[in-house]
């Protein structure tokens, strides 16, 4: 293969696979081929002299021009356009007995038979691969994208998923870094399962045809490029491609990079324009170069642009509109591809800023990717799995079976009135699932995933009741409507909880929505609270209970006390008083003389983007500490917030809010906060704690202390506060 068979990530082919064909199916592909060879070429005539075929576009399927791959032609039987050199066994378009198959590896072989390889790839026990540069898309296929062409747009010719290509540089271990962070970021925007992403390297952009299969060119080397390298994006830019610049000295005729060392990785105010004329303000890395009118003529500008908020306006992000078909660039000097836990970041001060802006970074890239054609819609929900049931104590199992046995139905299903839920023995993929009916699977030894270990749930669970039965699921619609069918019967020594990865339909305070992506620590627990007893005098502590159990899971750890996770009244986690990770969601209801309350909690454990998580605080702390704290799980974390609470409802119930509350205000960020009651002009007052029941007491400007309770607002408790009417 001369080294130049070309795969993903760096992988190493193992074997070549042939594959033998019987006659009868053989002379079958022959006469589809040759039936679709002739159709073809009916729809496709040589092309005349007022429509000239593009350079790059491969315009005849009965002949290649090899000067779109780098090579001259050489005359065969066939002539100019013939597919090989004159030599033994070449033969006409028409027929295809005698024809090589050749992978395409050196240049004379990268246009292949399409159908012959189409038809081999279906016949095969064994798949064949494609290739990163294969040209395999069906003759329909081309057909489809010719007449694309002539409608004057740049297209896709060869079927497979569209490339986003991204060029880093020289072949370093700091290039690898830097590709593994803007294809990470890039990942996050896009829907990934409509394109592939590819590295360039500097001797594949220059050898191989990659414009042919490239949606989007990402340069972000920090290196000069060289001159040969620069012609050949300039010349994709020229054919209709998309160009996307990252902090790169890549720039156009009429601009140039210029220096300005004072902007250098410091954190900057940007004005970005949207392609609608409205604007995002946010914080940004700078690279320290700004874009400056140059030699070569005046660009016209497309719609984006970035300007910092200085005297001069330094331009940091330019959309440059390039060639009659249709190509554009997009350049940019604020590092849009790194994190705010990036390396480069170094000041506290700078990381809470870009954090702070980290959602709206998104919203910029997702901005620039659109407009330069890429599909950046939210992606399709994942699918939803079966639940799992599982003992947190082994010594709990035999006694739950025997309480399931009495408590199904005829069928294994418990019915409630949100959803239904059919106990099996094992699973297969022939099981419905739907939000309304869910399969949980009781085979404890089948249990496997990679987001939820049992054994350091296990190890991380210290409780008399709470957590002892875990309902799992991958992927679930809520976890809070889990329990709905269990939770009145299930004896109070087999704690309930629902944990899951993800959810499709997560519940906030109010009508909000809760997102819950990969790396949320998300579950729902079943706690009971007789009527008569200090916590059951008092239901609105409960949130706060859980909000302090979460934070406490963490601080409580030693040297992890500085990690600055905090509660904000009533029910939120925040990272410092700066930015929410988490909440909390109540449900209760009385029946007879005990409360049954489902404890809704989700926070950010390892999911940095788009917001903030509990491992971005670590791995903060450890930079600028020179620390070594290792990273949480969501499943430790769930199991020891778990554990706290329940010591913190024990206190509760002994010695009532005062056992508590010294540790809330240790937590809590409203120390000496000034609000404001009733909306923006109403008086100010000040934040002075929790009443008897769990509501906020405010200092008047006269000195008088009373209650205060939230207006309705479901997106800030702490907006429009009011004082109840005295009954």
């Amino acid at each position: 293969m001369e080294d130049r068979l070309q795969m993903a990530d760096g992988l190493v082919p193992q074997k070549i696979v042939s594959v033998q064909l019987q006659d009868s199916t053989l002379k079958a592909l022959k006469d589809q081929a040759s039936n679709k060879q002739a159709q073809i070429l009916q729809q496709n005539p040589e092309p005349s002299v007022e429509s000239k075929p593009e350079p790059d576009v491969m315009e005849d399927v009965g002949g290649d021009d090899l000067k779109v791959l780098g090579a001259q032609p050489t005359e065969g039987k066939d002539g100019p356009s013939g597919r090989e050199p004159a030599g033994e066994g070449d033969v006409g378009v028409g027929s295809i007995e005698h024809r090589h198959l050749h992978l395409s590896s050196c240049h004379e072989c990268l246009e292949l038979e399409n159908s012959t390889i189409e038809s081999v790839k279906f016949a095969s026990a064994e798949k064949i691969p494609d290739l990163p540069y294969d040209h395999n898309g069906t003759l329909e296929d081309v057909a489809d994208d010719i007449c694309l062409e002539r409608e004057g747009r740049r297209v896709n010719i060869t079927g497979r998923a569209p490339n986003i290509l991204f060029y880093m540089g020289s072949a370093s271990q700091e290039s690898l870094g830097r590709f593994q962070e803007v294809r990470s970021v890039l990942a996050d925007c896009v829907d990934t399962e409509s394109y592939t992403l590819y590295r360039l390297s500097r001797e594949s952009a220059l050898r191989d045809p990659w414009s042919d299969n490239c949606l989007l060119l990402v340069i972000a080397t920090r290196e000069a490029i060289p001159e040969d390298l620069s012609q050949k994006f300039v010349a994709y830019l020229s054919q209709g491609g998309k160009v996307l610049g990252l902090c790169s000295p890549f720039t156009l005729a009429g601009f140039q990079v210029t220096s300005k060392s004072v902007l250098r990785e410091t954190v900057q105010n940007l004005v970005f324009s949207k392609a609608d004329q409205t604007h995002v303000k946010l914080s940004v890395l700078s690279s320290g170069y700004v874009y400056e009118e140059g030699p070569g003529g005046q660009l016209s500008l497309g719609k984006l642009q970035g300007h910092l908020e200085n005297e001069d306006k330094d331009r940091l992000i330019v959309q440059v509109p390039f060639g009659p078909r249709g190509g554009e660039a997009v350049l940019c000097q604020a590092h849009l591809e790194l994190p705010p836990s990036s390396s480069v970041v170094q000041a506290q001060a700078d990381f809470n800023l870009l954090k702070s802006s980290n959602t709206r970074r998104y919203e910029v890239l997702r901005e620039i990717l659109t407009t330069l054609g890429l599909n950046c819609d939210l992606k399709r929900a994942p699918a939803l799995t079966p639940l799992y049931l599982l003992p947190a104590a082994e010594e709990i199992w035999d006694p739950l079976m025997q309480w399931l046995g009495k408590h199904v139905d005829p069928e294994g299903v418990i019915k409630s009135s949100k959803l239904s839920l059919k106990f099996l023995s094992s699973y297969t993929p022939n099981i419905e699932i739907t939000p309304s009916a869910l399969p949980v699977v009781t085979d404890v030894e089948s249990f496997l995933s990679d987001n939820f270990n049992l054994e350091i749930y296990r190890q991380n669970l210290q409780t008399k009741r709470l957590g002892k039965v875990v309902l799992f699921a991958e992927v679930t619609p809520t976890t809070m409507n889990l329990l709905d069918g269990l939770m009145f019967e299930i004896p109070q020594e087999m704690g309930l909880i629902a944990i899951a990865v993800r959810q499709t339909q997560g519940k906030g305070r109010g009508s909000n929505a809760w997102l819950s992506p990969m790396g949320c620590a998300v579950s729902t627990l079943l706690v009971s609270i007789p009527l008569r007893s200090q916590l059951g005098q008092r239901i609105p502590f409960v949130q706060h209970l859980m909000s302090l159990a979460v934070v406490e899971a963490v601080r409580s750890i030693p040297e992890y006390q500085d990690i600055n996770l905090r509660v904000k009244w009533p029910n939120d986690i925040y990272y410092s008083d700066f930015m929410k990770l988490g909440g909390v969601l109540v449900n209760s209801t009385l029946l007879g003389e005990t409360f049954y309350i489902l404890i809704g909690c989700g926070f950010n454990v390892s999911n940095s983007n788009p917001t903030i998580c509990i491992n971005d605080l670590v791995t903060e702390y450890n930079k600028q500490h020179r620390a070594e704290l290792k990273p949480f799980r969501t499943d430790d974390l769930i199991a020891r917030t778990v554990t706290v609470l329940e010591k913190l409802i024990d206190t509760f119930q002994d010695k009532g809010p005062n056992g508590i509350l010294p540790l809330y205000y240790k937590y809590w960020v409203h120390s000496g906060q000034r609000v404001r009651l009733g909306g923006l002009e109403g008086p100010e007052v000040w934040i002075v704690g929790l009443d008897d029941s769990g509501f906020l007491q405010v200092q008047q400007e006269d000195g008088e202390i009373v209650t205060v309770h939230p207006d309705g607002n479901s997106f800030d408790m702490l907006r429009n506060l009011i004082i109840p009417k005295q009954q």
